[in-house]
């Protein structure tokens, strides 16, 4: 088995290497960090979180990422087991100590017997003698690697700006205004039900905060950015806001399952905190990324109840990603069609999100090891989390104009349909919005089974 050469040492890359030594390679990972950084990365070390610490929800049985965790943990992820590890409470969200988790990940691949990590920036494509590689750039990917991508594949370079949230310091939130609690009081993987700090906001603090957010000077783009489009899922706050002025109280300021001590009733609009270290000592602002300017950032964001003396640990920033248009350009097996010893993997793939990204590198670390073996990859089934990612990006997108192609977070409506039940196990009739969730609820089940037969599938071939 010919050595696989792993490009780039985020989630993707990392879960990569791990997957394919795992199945018996030797794995050469070539990470840039440590000899050139990025402008979103503050560390050298693997799987680095730069926006959030939250991996999202861990409901396997009724949420479609936390069917994505579950279905990774079976497969031997290191993503998964470094994030259980160092997991913070969150709710119903499976978040992480992000310092913990990133030195979790870089421990285990040095660790590895068949890993070695080589600190260089491949600038280009890499040398043809390479037959089996894995580019995991991510959305960071550097510009000589991404101009060679883009002069290989003649596809004009597709990307969106991704905001990152600002991080307080907890101890100057104040708390006779901010009060513990998980909407709904869902407590979640290690929480408690009281797992999110909440600030409460009344019509008039919301309307004032809201003209100063939309008044406030933000980031200017150079030309050459001007016309990128955001991915809808991680919009910048006051791009939000600027929709409509009711845009955030339907958003990340919803108050709906949230209850102010102090009045016994629901607030106007809730900004809730979400914590961000193992410590405790950090929380980040959920939903607020931004691309206002940093002296912006603190006037506008001390307007907010229980804020009005908060240190900010981190402020926000913004940053630009790249991705390929897969569909078009990538094969069953993550390979690019014009130059097959290249596979692809993370963000860089058209997946959007920690877990998501992570899962790409799953795969293409397995693909990477089959096709070392002189064999052909295994593909996941369709109706699991895995496989409905991995159909969309590569055949199940329908391209309905040039540069239709947009980044996807897993979700259900990528799995085939199953009808919703009608009766329950008793035989009584399920109405409304059970139903719902009772489909919800078979589609998971169908893809933990298929699942099993997959892994029992690829564990005879390895």
């Amino acid at each position: 088995m010919s050595t696989i050469h792993i490009i780039g040492g985020g989630l993707a890359g990392s879960e990569a290497a791990w997957q394919a030594a795992e199945a018996g390679a030797d794995v050469i990972l070539h990470e840039m960090r440590g000899v050139r950084s990025t402008e979103a990365h503050h560390t050298d070390q693997l799987a680095e979180l730069v926006c959030s610490n939250s991996f999202r929800s861990d409901d396997a049985e009724n949420n479609a990422v936390g069917l994505l965790h579950e279905e990774m943990r079976r497969a031997n992820s290191l993503i998964l087991r470094c994030a259980d590890a160092n997991k913070v409470p969150a709710g119903g969200a499976l978040a992480v100590d992000r310092d913990g988790f990133s030195g979790a990940v870089t421990a285990a691949i040095q660790g590895h017997p068949r890993i070695r990590i080589v600190r260089e920036e491949i600038a280009g494509l890499p040398p043809e003698e390479w037959d089996n590689v894995v580019v995991a750039t991510g959305p960071l990917t550097s510009a000589p690697l991404a101009k060679a991508i883009q002069a290989l594949t003649g596809e004009e370079e597709l990307a969106f700006f991704d905001a990152i949230a600002p991080v307080i310091y907890k101890d100057t939130i104040d708390f006779g205004t901010a009060w513990y609690q998980s909407r709904y009081d869902k407590p979640g993987p290690g929480g408690t039900g009281k797992d999110y700090i909440n600030l409460p906001f009344s019509e008039e603090e919301y309307e004032r905060f809201l003209d100063a957010l939309l008044a406030a000077e933000t980031t200017e783009f150079k030309d050459w950015e001007k016309n990128t489009p955001y991915f809808e899922g991680c919009l910048p706050v006051e791009v939000m806001a600027s929709r409509g002025r009711e845009t955030l109280r339907f958003g990340p300021m919803k108050p709906v399952g949230l209850t102010d001590p102090r009045t016994g009733r629901r607030p106007h609009a809730v900004l809730q905190l979400r914590q961000d270290n193992a410590l405790g000592t950090l929380y980040n602002m959920v939903g607020f990324q931004t691309k206002m300017k940093y002296g912006q950032q603190t006037e506008v964001f001390r307007l907010i109840p229980g804020l009005e003396n908060a240190r900010f640990a981190r402020l926000g920033g913004i940053h630009r990603n790249t991705f390929l248009n897969s569909p078009k350009l990538l094969d069953r097996e993550l390979r690019m069609k014009a130059r097959p010893n290249l596979r692809f993997a993370g963000q860089i793939t058209g997946v959007e999100g920690y877990l998501e990204s992570a899962a790409m590198g799953l795969l293409a670390g397995r693909f990477a090891a089959a096709q070392g073996r002189g064999e052909e990859a295994s593909l996941p089934p369709r109706t699991t989390a895995l496989g409905a990612l991995h159909f969309h990006i590569t055949e199940g997108h329908v391209d309905g104009g040039k540069g239709s192609f947009q980044p996807m977070n897993v979700n259900f409506g990528l799995f085939p349909d199953m009808p919703a039940p009608t009766r329950d196990a008793e035989g009584n009739r399920i109405k409304g919005k059970e139903k719902g969730r009772a489909r919800k609820r078979l589609i998971t089940a169908r893809a933990l089974e298929d699942l099993e037969g997959w892994l029992g599938t690829a564990r005879q071939a390895a």
